[in-house]
């Protein structure tokens, strides 16, 4: 029957397409916004189209229905242990097994070995992570709690000493700990007499 419509058909509506709106794909035409996963409906363009035969789907949708099954496929990002497969038409039969897990972890994950084990911080009490922690005296500190004890001052590496497991500044630090007398930086001989 001959085309009287004056372009091709689309490959998931049937219509007519016209160039200005066609995206082509495996061989056949689309409009823009037929040219949808047919899975999940999501927008497809170059970059994400998956073809299989004459159905288009997403990289994700595709993976899920054609790519490898059992343990170890389908555990990337997009793709959850729960999914069944039921959106793709896929039934239980089709679907993997899933491997009985046992009701008591035989061997605590990296990530709650870490969790568990978390420095806590001298001064506040608090757990302390990577991202804010200062080493000082052998402890990891927060940023906001390695400071002097006496006078309250922002320590760094250049200015801390620690006695007793407590952060001082250098100048509290020779007051309150250094050499007394004269010549030491301590009593004076003024206040000395007094």
């Amino acid at each position: 029957m001959p085309n009287w419509g004056g372009g091709v058909k689309c490959g998931a509506c049937e219509k007519t397409v016209y160039h200005a709106e066609e995206i082509q794909c495996n061989g056949r035409s689309f409009h823009k916004s037929c040219f949808l996963c047919m899975a999940c409906r999501k927008a497809l363009d170059s970059t994400t189209v998956a073809a299989h035969e004459s159905e288009i789907y997403c990289k994700t949708c595709y993976g899920r229905k054609y790519g490898p099954k059992g343990v170890g496929f389908g555990q990337g990002a997009g793709c959850l242990s729960t999914d069944t497969g039921e959106h793709l038409g896929l039934n239980q039969q089709q679907a993997s097994p899933k491997p009985a897990r046992p009701s008591t972890p035989t061997n605590a994950s990296k990530f709650a070995k870490k969790m568990v084990d978390v420095d806590k911080c001298p001064r506040c009490g608090k757990s302390v992570y990577a991202a804010e922690k200062i080493m000082g005296g052998g402890k990891p500190w927060h940023k906001t709690c390695f400071r002097c004890a006496i006078c309250g001052k922002s320590l760094e590496s250049t200015n801390v000493t620690d006695k007793d497991g407590e952060l001082y500044c250098k100048v509290c630090y020779a007051k309150n700990f250094g050499p007394k007398g004269i010549g030491f930086g301590g009593l004076t001989q003024v206040e000395k007499k007094e």
